[in-house]
């Protein structure tokens, strides 16, 4: 990668012929400039990996999904739309929807850390076999209690819970017309129409 030789000397560990990164490594691409906001891009196992690009449907969901968490969460949780989560040291996601353990300082001199993260929602469309064979099962090794698929084609939305290292235990699908209710955060319930009504 063009820059490389800015970062921290001795950092980088080799796998085949691949140069695999921490989340300083990270942070210091974009301090220097070598990643950019428009390079959408993860950290995903010391792997810098690019993200899809984000579609009209994608978009206004995740702007719809943010205006009703912050209506209804108000006061309970953070919310955050498309902004880093830390997993571990080697992985630094972004997912589309994060609600987050609330801090007075809202996060403005770290990235919030898996076990600040109360839930998080991937919205997919192409994207849909990466977010759901690649991203849950990450965030279900890093403890975070509840994930949300939304799935942009077929209208519908996987709610997974109780995380183990394998994996999600627990998978319910929510299709229109049915009630999306949040396995561990009492007061998030919506119903799907809201996301997939007539206007959609």
């Amino acid at each position: 990668m063009t820059g490389s030789q800015s970062l921290r000397k001795g950092s980088l560990a080799v796998k085949g012929d691949r140069h695999l990164f921490d989340v300083e490594d990270y942070a210091r691409m974009g301090e220097a400039g070598i990643l950019t906001a428009a390079d959408r891009v993860e950290l995903v196992a010391g792997e810098v990996r690019e993200m899809s690009p984000i579609g009209p449907s994608h978009a206004g969901i995740v702007d719809l999904l943010a205006e009703l968490l912050f209506a209804r969460l108000a006061g309970a949780a953070q919310v955050r739309t498309q902004s880093p989560v830390r997993l571990s040291r080697d992985t630094e996601l972004e997912p589309d929807v994060a609600l987050l353990r609330r801090r007075d300082d809202y996060y403005r001199r770290r990235h919030p850390e898996a076990g600040e993260i109360l839930l998080v929602i991937e919205v997919a469309d192409s994207s849909l076999p990466y977010d759901r064979g690649e991203k849950m099962p990450r965030y279900a090794r890093a403890g975070i209690p509840e994930a949300w698929l939304v799935d942009v084609t077929a209208r519908e939305v996987t709610i997974y819970s109780a995380p183990e290292p394998e994996g999600y235990a627990d998978a319910r699908v929510v299709r229109r017309g049915g009630q999306i209710v949040s396995a561990t955060i009492a007061a998030l319930h919506l119903p799907s129409s809201a996301l997939f009504g007539h206007a959609y």
